[in-house]
């Protein structure tokens, strides 16, 4: 009886990645935790990270260093492939908005654009109605 090689469950899938010279940089920052992404021209995600997968626990996840950390080290590694320049798309209040920026600039990338896409309410949902004794 022949043996059948079964898939492991951990085995990851190799992707193709289309490394362009210009991309995006998404950098969600919140109260707790900064979230970094690197996309491609057409949304494709060449890496992530965040302040959390650096090594940051609790309170110290939120401080504009952590945020910096994982921009820079995120930046470093998709530059090695070829990205030259890039949009950046910021999201969120947290503390980390300036410092990402700088983080960005600091890891050699060229920033052509900085946009804030923070949702923000324009009039909120329909108000209750007035009580009537």
């Amino acid at each position: 009886m022949a043996k059948v090689a079964k898939k492991s469950a951990k085995q990851k899938k190799k992707s193709l990645e289309n490394v362009t010279e210009h991309g995006r940089v998404y950098v969600t920052s919140t109260f707790n935790n900064t979230l970094v992404t690197v996309t491609n021209d057409k949304g494709d995600a060449l890496g992530w990270s965040s302040a959390g997968h650096k090594g940051f626990k609790g309170t110290r996840k939120s401080t504009p260093y952590a945020a910096s950390i994982a921009v820079e080290d995120t930046v470093r590694r998709i530059i090695e492939k070829g990205l030259k320049s890039a949009d950046v798309f910021i999201k969120g209040p947290g503390n980390g908005r300036e410092s990402s920026l700088r983080g960005i600039k600091a890891a050699g990338l060229t920033i052509n654009s900085i946009s804030d896409i923070t949702p923000m309410p324009h009039n909120g949902p329909r108000a209750k109605n007035k009580r009537r004794v």
